[in-house]
């Protein structure tokens, strides 16, 4: 292969996180400012924003990713409420998703290896699960000193109808970067989430500083390691060229 594009996951591999305790403080955080605000009890919005992913996660390219989430949440509240409610859940991300960063890690690495990447005149795109607004997933890659401006493309929930580990995700990005999927290396540290992408011809290397394993799949056929090996991964690739 030829590598012209690197597709990196975000949580977990360009943001250290656990994350299930993550996902505990962000669905405290929400679900607390979105009571408070609004009414919204939390246990049943907790059941609704699970019920949301899972549209998500469902979507078969038909809608946005946002349509999806939103869909579900108009037939548990009606749609009155929702239109009404939509820019306190803005606010939200605006004035308290900066909560969540307690559960996040830091390292230089990240930063250090997109602008190695860009001065070899490799793409770069940021293949996060596309579940987040805009203003949530630009706030966390923030966290590691990236910018919108590093990516070719970054996914969010309004720009997307897929999900991994669909296979089309994957595609749909090499498409819009202009950029065949076997000339692609798609970086994560979810297995089933990001290896998925290998179904597409796009070669794959499984991160293991925070990694996700809930099947207990065999890792072995992966390339895989820390940043160190990633990035004498990507110098050997590019030496076969």
């Amino acid at each position: 292969m030829s590598i012209k594009a690197v597709l990196f996951d975000l949580d977990g591999t360009l943001l250290p996180m656990n994350q299930d305790n993550f996902i505990k403080k962000y669905f405290g955080e929400i679900s607390a400012f979105l009571y408070e605000n609004s009414g919204y009890e939390p246990k049943k919005f907790v059941e609704s924003m699970w019920k949301g992913i899972k549209a998500m996660l469902l979507n078969d390219g038909s809608k946005s990713n946002e349509k999806a989430f939103w869909e579900v949440f108009i037939k548990i509240y009606g749609e009155e409420k929702v239109k009404a409610d939509y820019k306190v859940f803005e606010r939200f991300y605006k004035e308290k998703f900066i909560n969540t960063k307690t559960e996040c890690g830091y390292t230089e690495e990240s930063r250090k290896l997109i602008d190695y990447l860009k001065s070899k005149g490799i793409k770069v795109a940021l293949a996060t699960n596309p579940m987040f607004p805009t203003i949530a997933t630009e706030t966390r890659m923030g966290w590691v000193n990236l910018y919108p401006s590093d990516f070719e493309l970054y996914t969010t929930y309004e720009m997307i109808g897929y999900s991994k580990p669909n296979p089309k995700y994957y595609l749909d990005i090499a498409q819009r970067i202009g950029v065949d999927p076997k000339d692609c290396l798609m970086v994560g540290n979810d297995v089933s989430d990001d290896m998925s992408a290998n179904l597409t011809g796009m070669d794959v290397f499984l991160l293991t500083d925070c990694l996700i394993n809930t099947k207990n799949l065999d890792i072995d056929a992966y390339a895989k390691g820390s940043f160190k090996e990633l990035c004498e991964y990507i110098n050997e690739k590019s030496q076969e060229n």
